[in-house]
């Protein structure tokens, strides 16, 4: 099956991890594609439900711990005896908040494709309605799936056993593209770094099968390594190749990939906007992969190409030529054939979705058991057609009314983070200038697109699950395609409603709220300033700082990727941050393992996010509250807002996860490990100390000297 093409620097710099895959391999529950468990609310829980008005004491008091430990250890105080009452489930490899949020509300999505797949045959012809009722239904029909076993993909196969040379594994290759299966590397569109009102080509590193190049270079991943080579082996004996031949075969795989890995880039280096953007000619694209034919590739795709498109990471599309000419035509079968099945085993019986989670849910992530069916095909249909069933959540739980209420939580927020702007000590006025402008040209996007998307081409079949969503592949990426050469839509949404999460797009300067995040405990109707202010409102303080941090620093506000700051202030934004990179470096999270530590570098701009999101959200609250004196001096629960804020703030984040998935995300990820956000911001902040009454000394109130201090 084809693998999502990532947009350039990935386009979504979100307030969580993913609880979805990123490229081909799958995770766990990540197994599941773009927004299958980044479920909407239910209907009794979402911000325009018709339940009863929640109470002002919206947040439980009695899971807090001991008030000593406030100051000490504030994720422990608010959320240890919540994780201690809350395990893990079987077919997951975390719980928390965000977890309990998505599990809860997919509910919601279940019953709308539940009703679809009832009523497609009386449905609407061509809705999608019926479109979204044939998709589920044939997922859920796993007889007629273990009866096809792998006759789906046999065509493919045997094209691939009828490969003789380099030259026919490059058409094969991009005759593959032309159906939106995508092989060795990634093809889209996405605004262009230095024309950001207009749509290009883009080309990304992809290919691997293991999580990033580490796993397939650094000594202590051999035993994953090994559990890799079993799995490709077993995966090609399910489709009939001998066990000896796909042992060999395995082998091969693994050295291919690891040639590949050896010109890929780390998730570190991925982060660098430099690394993300190298504009060529098609003779120029040409000279650097002298055995892949650009010209050849982009007619078969039916894309025109002006004066260039981005290769953005030629050094590896020239190992990729260099292995079109030097490897063997065998370990070129070897390869496609294994990710063939390997794409496509998510779709197939039941004995390939073992095989598959075997590795990359039990081994890579420890997560002992599947999701039920009903989930995973959840997840296929959210892949296949994510905005059309999210067209259909909005309908059924979210209101004009509390699109309107929120918009006036990101109107104060994001004046508040204007305000600090201004007032930046370390900043010079020619800097904030720009700043603010560019400030002036976000634009928020809450709850659901303007437009929808028009399905009418996608033809979906009953009965045909593998084939209904290559269709859907190759539909959407024709629709991806299509934007090539034209100016940049910024209403178009890259997250579904139903997903619970934000992000901010730094290429269209867009803060970007789904409706599914705008519920409790991120967002109360009824709730106090404070709570809604720690929640949704740092959330979307922290997509608004994604605009100022180590990345969207480096975009203006028409999303280009210009240099804006004047020397001086980009040395002290430098001395800033690399403070924030030594702190999240010094943590080492994972039990037992005092050596694995958070990679600073990495997940520096969530760090940044976190930290000018939550000053900037604390300040509207306050900003809020001189609206309301009465309500400023008053206490909840025993607890004044200031404190509820922070409690709040920490309550998002609660959770626990498990230990491999723990290193996998350390590894692979943008985000820290969750405990660490509910504590690493708030560590940095006077007014935190200040709500607790916490002095210098405890763990919660870091030194003057390491304090960090940015936006």
């Amino acid at each position: 099956m084809t693998k999502p093409y990532m947009k350039p620097m990935a386009l979504a710099v979100s307030l969580a991890l993913s609880l979805t895959a990123c490229g081909k391999h799958e995770q766990a529950e990540q197994a599941a594609p773009a927004a299958a468990s980044t479920a909407p609310a239910t209907a009794s829980t979402a911000v325009a439900a018709a339940a009863p008005a929640a109470p002002k004491s919206v947040f439980d008091v009695s899971e807090l711990g001991d008030n000593a430990k406030a100051c000490q250890d504030f994720n422990d105080f608010v959320n240890s005896k919540w994780v201690a009452a809350n395990p893990i489930p079987n077919d997951r490899t975390r719980w928390g908040a965000f977890d309990k949020l998505a599990d809860d509300s997919l509910n919601t999505q279940h019953d709308i494709v539940d009703a679809a797949a009832k009523g497609a045959a009386s449905a609407k012809a061509g809705s999608i309605e019926q479109k979204i009722g044939y998709l589920y239904a044939s997922g859920m029909d796993e007889a007629a799936i273990d009866k096809a076993g792998f006759e789906p993909i046999q065509p493919k196969l045997d094209a691939i056993a009828a490969l003789k040379s380099g030259k026919d594994v490059a058409s094969y290759i991009t005759n593959s593209f032309t159906q939106g299966d995508m092989q060795v590397f990634q093809f889209g569109s996405g605004a262009d770094f230095k024309n950001a009102k207009m749509q290009i080509a883009y080309t990304q590193e992809a290919g691997l099968g293991l999580p990033t190049k580490d796993y397939y270079l650094d000594p202590k991943y051999k035993d994953i390594r090994d559990a890799y080579v079993a799995y490709i082996a077993k995966a090609l004996t399910l489709t009939g190749v001998a066990d000896a031949d796909a042992k060999k075969q395995a082998d091969q795989v693994l050295a291919f990939e690891t040639q590949l890995a050896k010109a890929s880039l780390s998730p570190v280096e991925l982060r660098d906007p430099a690394n993300e953007y190298h504009f060529v000619s098609i003779q120029e694209a040409n000279k650097i992969t002298p055995h892949f034919n650009w010209d050849d590739f982009f007619k078969a795709q039916g894309v025109t190409i002006d004066k260039g498109f981005s290769l953005s990471q030629p050094k590896f599309m020239a190992e990729f030529d260099k292995l079109l000419a030097s490897a063997p035509v065998e370990q070129w079968q070897a390869y496609l054939r294994f990710h063939t099945i390997d794409d496509s085993s998510s779709y197939l019986s039941k004995a390939f979705q073992d095989n598959k989670f075997d590795f990359y849910g039990k081994t890579l992530a420890g997560q002992p058991e599947q999701k039920p069916r009903w989930k995973r095909v959840l997840g296929g249909v959210n892949e296949s057609m994510g905005e059309a069933l999210g067209q259909l959540y909005v309908a059924k739980v979210f209101t004009p009314e509390a699109k309107e209420r929120s918009k006036e939580l990101v109107d104060n927020v994001r004046n508040a983070l204007k305000a600090r702007i201004e007032n930046l000590d370390w900043m010079s006025d020619e800097t904030k200038a720009k700043a603010i402008a560019k400030w002036d040209k976000f634009l928020p996007k809450i709850g659901y697109p303007d437009k929808w998307r028009d399905w009418s081409g996608l033809d979906i079949k009953q009965g045909d699950y593998y084939g209904n969503v290559m269709a859907a592949a190759k539909f959407n990426y024709q629709y991806d395609l299509a934007k090539i050469g034209k100016p940049t839509d910024r209403l178009e949404w890259g997250m579904t409603p139903q997903t619970v999460n934000a992000y901010y797009n730094p290429t269209d300067n867009t803060i970007n709220f789904p409706a599914a995040i705008l519920q409790p405990p991120f967002f109360y109707a009824d709730g106090d300033d404070a709570i809604n202010y720690g929640g949704i409102g740092a959330v979307i303080g922290h997509e608004a700082s994604h605009g100022f941090d180590d990345q969207g620093s480096q975009f203006d506000g028409d999303g280009n990727n210009f240099n804006w700051w004047t020397a001086a202030d980009s040395k002290q934004f430098k001395s800033r941050t690399d403070k924030l990179v030594q702190q999240f470096d010094a943590y080492a999270p994972v039990p037992g393992k005092p050596d694995i530590h958070v990679n600073g570098k990495l997940t520096l701009g969530e760090n940044i996010g976190d930290l000018g999101g939550l000053n900037a959200a604390y300040d509207a609250l306050q900003a809020a509250l001189k609206k309301n004196p009465q309500e400023a001096g008053e206490k909840i629960d025993g607890y004044t807002q200031d404190q509820r804020f922070f409690l709040n703030w920490a309550r998002v984040w609660r959770g626990n996860i498990r230990d491999k998935q723990l290193v996998l995300q350390i590894n692979t990820n943008e985000h820290a490990p969750a405990s660490l956000r509910a504590i690493g911001a708030p560590s940095n902040m006077e007014a935190f100390a200040a709500a607790f009454l916490c002095k210098p000394g405890d763990a919660m109130v870091r030194p003057a000297d390491k304090q960090v201090k940015i936006w």
